[in-house]
């Protein structure tokens, strides 16, 4: 359930950063800031699109990723130190940083309920300032802010879409980076789940 609050939000997401303890961070949270990543949707018209909706998703993905490394650990104790805390905080978190310029709102005209046509506010797409691709985009973003991110963190919010719709040369360097890492497929499933459950509309009774 969205709770689009978008200051209590904020306050939750800028002190778990903090609490990982890299370097640069307060200047990576202002970054964020100044590319519109606190106030931007997380999908045109899918999951969370609405204004705070970007950064609670990230809040999602961050909690479904704890939430499941407990759950992997306890299976697997061996990866409990491939699974780190910060590590997970920073991919989640991040890993949607360039949707921050991503959605324009504009206003469109829209049949109601009863067949008029009326304007309403609807997101488009716009691509056009940095076109490099989706998670590559964020990396970039991010090694230019000045975060020092690990090989496991690139990889896993390079890669956090999954192996969906790749070219080959893509999909073999997905499982490549895959083999590296637990990390990448703990965030793409935790991107999966938040995106595709925990943020799915609730079903009018």
């Amino acid at each position: 359930m969205p709770t689009n609050n978008i200051q209590t939000n904020k306050e939750r997401f800028c002190d778990i950063l903090r609490k990982t303890g890299r370097e640069n961070i307060d200047y990576i949270i202002e970054d964020l800031e100044s590319w519109g990543f606190f106030d931007a949707p997380a999908s045109s018209q899918g999951h969370h699109a609405f204004p705070g909706g970007l950064l609670e998703h990230s809040l999602n993905v961050y909690d479904v990723a704890m939430s499941v490394r407990d759950t992997v650990i306890r299976m697997r104790p061996d990866l409990e130190n491939e699974l780190k805390p910060d590590s997970i905080a920073i991919a989640a978190l991040l890993h949607d940083v360039c949707k921050s310029d991503f959605y324009q709102l504009v206003k469109k005209k829209r049949r109601n309920e009863i067949g008029i046509y009326e304007d309403v506010e609807a997101y488009e797409i716009h691509d056009e300032n940095f076109p490099v691709g989706h998670g590559e985009k964020s990396v970039i973003q991010l090694l230019q802010s000045g975060l020092d991110l690990t090989d496991d963190e690139i990889y896993a919010i390079r890669w956090h879409m999954g192996p969906w719709n790749l070219n080959r040369d893509d999909e073999r360097f997905y499982r490549q980076a895959s083999k590296q890492t637990s990390l990448q497929t703990l965030i793409h499933t935790a991107d999966t789940l938040a995106s595709g459950i925990i943020e799915r509309p609730v079903k009018k009774m």
